[in-house]
């Protein structure tokens, strides 16, 4: 069988069959320096219902009794977990298959491990720390070691390990079909055309985020000029593929994952800086159009349950871009990837002083808006506090700063200049809760898989960070399983 992409809902995949005795070829249109697909640039979080804090000694490696009495983690289970991604995605979600993730992705997670993937707390991301303890926010406890390239190179050692083949800078053609079965896959290979005959196909090659024109053809006006924040390599052509032999398109087509991503980014992913190039800070300043007004609610929620719908907001903004603003209490609390040489910032001792070097900004128009927004919040009382959402509201603004709302007013002040990061897009192929591709007539199509970013149906408007790692991860599992046994059902 073939797996197409080489990524973390590939790769799991590809291991599945190969547990479940497939001969496995994964074919990657990206050289071997640049194999990986999206997950390459991924920080590795993954959300997971995992009930109990104790359930994750099952995943986190080192993890005992001991080291959790010095943490606090909130309960999380399945129903929590489906209840963020319904709200999130204003109950769009396809039910049945996001029963799937969130039942399986404890499992999932413990089976990831068993295959050499290595799990930690998110300490640096994902927890506050009050005194000499730790607590976790936004339900987003754990994540792999090394980010997405450390889960990579784990399952590329286990694939090597245990006989999987793979082949890189081989592009997917055509889906070559026999009847209503798929039974093999025409590539482009150095230059030649070839065919590959397989018992079964698993689609695992992402959305077509990196494709400027089908950006602009679903997503709509600017979509084309949006940074893309991962591989380059995410053109569609796996959406294409399977759509030209009747599988059935689902899911908000004209959505996607997008993020505040440092204007002067390049066009597509950068693997020295990895997803550095994203500010997600801002709940504890604020944000800041052309016009030097505020246009969204920053303190609306945690991090994790925002960030992925309010870069496509940078896109109805004059200029495409927004100023994001700190004052010295916040200063300290930025994450790290405000520390990145590679970013564009701009430092003043005084609210006037910046607004000078807001590049693009009406800077009367910035101070006049400061000023009401000092006026509008409550009186300081103590630090900000991270780990929790506070309810320090303001009053009487048109846009609204829900939680986290101090004055803008103890220097020094820092400012970061953000454009829209589209990460991965939300329409894609159908498929069934055996990760089987359905065909526009309702069926399924024989020795047809999908998984990963190229399914549709699982996020719409929003999305709880996290989420898409563990989908592709259990999906790909199941993905690989189909496969292998229609692989053997076909010989």
């Amino acid at each position: 069988m073939i797996v197409v992409g080489a990524g973390n809902a590939a790769m799991c995949a590809a291991l599945a069959a190969r547990e479940n005795g497939a001969e496995v070829l994964v074919l990657e249109s990206a050289s071997e320096a640049d194999r990986g697909g999206n997950t390459r640039y991924a920080a590795g979080q993954m959300r997971v219902g995992f009930g109990a804090a104790k359930n994750l000694m099952q995943v986190v490696e080192g993890l005992d009794a001991e080291a959790l009495a010095h943490v606090d983690i909130e309960d999380y289970g399945p129903a929590e977990f489906f209840d963020d991604v319904a709200r999130l995605t204003q109950y769009r979600t396809n039910a049945d298959l996001m029963d799937v993730v969130v039942g399986r992705s404890l499992d999932t997670l413990a089976w990831m491990r068993s295959q050499g993937v290595r799990f930690q707390l998110s300490f640096g991301r994902q927890a506050h720390r009050e005194g000499k303890r730790f607590r976790f926010w936004g339900n987003l406890p754990c994540e792999a070691w090394g980010g997405g390239v450390g889960m990579l190179e784990a399952y590329y050692k286990q694939a090597a390990r245990t006989g999987i083949t793979m082949l890189y800078g081989v592009a997917a053609r055509r889906l070559v079909t026999s009847g209503d079965r798929v039974c093999g896959i025409e590539v482009a290979d150095r230059g030649e055309v070839r065919r590959i005959d397989a018992g079964a196909v698993v689609l695992a090659c992402g959305g077509f985020e990196s494709n400027a024109d089908m950006r602009a053809m679903y997503l709509g006006p600017n979509w084309d000029l949006a940074k893309v924040r991962g591989t380059r390599f995410n053109t569609g052509r796996g959406l294409k593929m399977a759509l030209d032999i009747g599988a059935a398109a689902c899911g908000q087509m004209s959505g996607a994952h997008s993020t505040c991503w440092d204007l002067n980014a390049p066009e597509s992913g950068d693997l020295i800086v990895g997803d550095s190039y994203q500010k997600h800070s801002y709940p504890f300043g604020i944000m800041v159009n052309a016009r030097g007004e505020r246009f969204l609610d920053e303190g609306a929620d945690f991090r994790n349950y925002t960030y992925a719908k309010y870069g496509a907001e940078l896109l109805h903004q004059p200029g495409m871009f927004a100023w994001q603003i700190f004052d010295g209490r916040a200063i300290a609390m930025l994450r790290d990837e405000y520390r990145v040489r590679q970013v564009t910032k701009a430092r003043a001792d005084t609210l006037e002083a910046l607004a000078e070097k807001l590049e693009g900004v009406d800077a009367k128009r910035f101070l006049e808006m400061i000023g009401e927004f000092n006026r509008a919040v409550p009186a300081v009382d103590g630090p900000i506090n991270a780990g929790v959402k506070d309810g320090r509201s303001t009053h009487g603004l048109a846009v609204p700063k829900s939680n986290w709302a101090y004055p803008i007013d103890e220097p020094p002040f820092e400012a970061y200049a953000v454009t829209t990061g589209i990460t991965f897009t939300f329409g894609g192929l159908k498929i069934d809760t055996q990760a089987r591709v359905q065909s526009t007539l309702g069926q399924s199509i024989g020795g047809l898989c999908a998984a990963g970013e190229i399914v549709g149906s699982l996020f719409y408007h929003n999305y709880p960070g996290g989420s898409g790692l563990t989908a592709g991860a259990v999906f790909g599992r199941i993905a690989g399983q189909s496969a292998a046994q229609h692989a053997r059902s076909a010989r």
